[in-house]
């Protein structure tokens, strides 16, 4: 075991890099702790709340303990990056036209970001140590914001994400797991205190209470992991959000004391500054692609972003974007013509509608998007 002096100097080494790096939260917390994190995931998982997230259940054992994901591991060293914005990005959502991109999905993938320096400071400490480690970021059955609650970064608030006294909720989150016993930081107390602003914003509903998140009911699920129609109750509520869902985060009182990010490659592009609903309903696979490249967008694909569009565009009132939504009801995707059914049902009128049913209906042979022809919301457009 290492003596208290060569522990105080290897942590004096690792903060001062951490910093170097540009990483805005840094700390440590050890493998020794209770199972309140794994015993939230298995209630989580035992609900059914993870959705067709089939993943989340299959590493379970492994996610909810670190150890057993790696045994001979006893510290974890956790990292945040800010990626906080300038402005208040839910006042996006009143511009029934443009497509809203979650903050975190405007710049370069943040796995790609945050994965190069993690494993420049990890290769540092390992040197200097000669402790083993591994790098994770958000890739692997590992709990990154209870480890990250442990090691004083912030605290899991009522949206179940990490809140920062000095980033709101604005962290990406990274962990190099070691075999040094370090010494860890305290944990950080919960400051939510009666606030509720989180749980009771979402449209959805997706907190069963307080801590509790149902991803079934959660738009940014349904709309980036998601494979399947967006459920019909939740369309309305999905108004313009095309990938992802900021409300619970961007209505924190703790962000408040968060300063824009200092990373330049967190910054939108034209592409992923709430681009037209027009837009993105106008993109094939290769034009997506090359749009959405090196992005967390890219990730989801081009059939379920569009997916989202149409949603969109259903929600907007706009019937000028029916030009772009016709040429999708015949669309290689079942997904997106599904979509497009509905969100043409919004925005012509009843005969209008009936035109489009007799054209395309014939010929659609998926017995979901054939139901869609077939549905009947009551709300058809004047």
């Amino acid at each position: 075991m290492s003596s208290p002096g060569s522990q105080e100097n290897s942590r004096s080494r690792l903060m001062a890099e951490a910093a170097q790096l540009g990483f805005d939260a840094i700390g440590v917390a050890r493998l020794d702790g209770g199972d309140e994190a794994g015993q939230r995931l298995r209630a989580f998982l035992d609900h059914g709340r993870h959705g067709d997230m089939q993943w989340l259940a299959a590493t379970a054992d492994r996610r909810a303990d670190p150890r057993v994901l790696w045994p001979q591991a006893r510290s974890a060293i956790l990292v945040g990056l800010s990626y906080a914005p300038d402005g208040d990005p839910l006042a996006a959502l009143s511009d029934k036209d443009r497509a809203v991109i979650s903050v975190y999905a405007k710049g370069r993938d943040y796995h790609d970001v945050l994965k190069t320096r993690i494993k420049q400071l990890a290769r540092s400490f390992a040197r200097a140590t000669g402790a083993d480690v591994k790098v994770f970021v958000d890739t692997a059955p590992l709990m990154e914001k209870p480890l990250a609650a442990a090691a004083g970064l912030g605290w899991q608030g009522k949206h179940t994400n990490l809140v920062s006294r000095s980033h709101g909720s604005w962290l990406f989150l990274g962990a190099i797991l070691t075999t040094a016993e370090l010494e860890a930081d305290a944990p950080e107390a919960d400051y939510c205190g009666s606030c509720r602003r989180c749980v009771d914003v979402c449209p959805t509903d997706a907190f069963p209470a307080p801590y509790q998140l149902d991803a079934r009911r959660c738009l940014a699920y349904l709309s980036i992991e998601h494979k399947g129609p967006i459920p019909h109750a939740f369309r309305s509520a999905m108004g313009n959000r095309v990938f992802g869902c900021d409300d619970c985060l961007a209505v924190c009182p703790w962000n408040k004391f968060a300063e824009r990010s200092r990373e330049a490659k967190f910054s939108a592009t034209a592409m992923t500054d709430n681009p037209p609903i027009a837009t993105i309903l106008a993109m094939d696979d290769a034009t997506f692609r090359a749009s959405f490249a090196g992005t967390p967008i890219k990730r989801t694909g081009r059939d379920r972003v569009v997916r989202n569009a149409s949603i969109a565009a259903g929600n907007s009132g706009n019937a000028d974007l029916m030009s772009s939504l016709t040429p999708l009801l015949a669309d290689a995707s079942p997904l997106v013509r599904g979509a497009a059914v509905w969100a043409a049902s919004k925005l012509v009128t009843a005969d209008a509608f009936e035109r489009l049913r007799s054209r395309f209906e014939p010929r659609e042979h998926d017995a979901e998007v054939a139901a869609e022809w077939r549905a009947d919301d009551g709300d058809r457009a004047a």
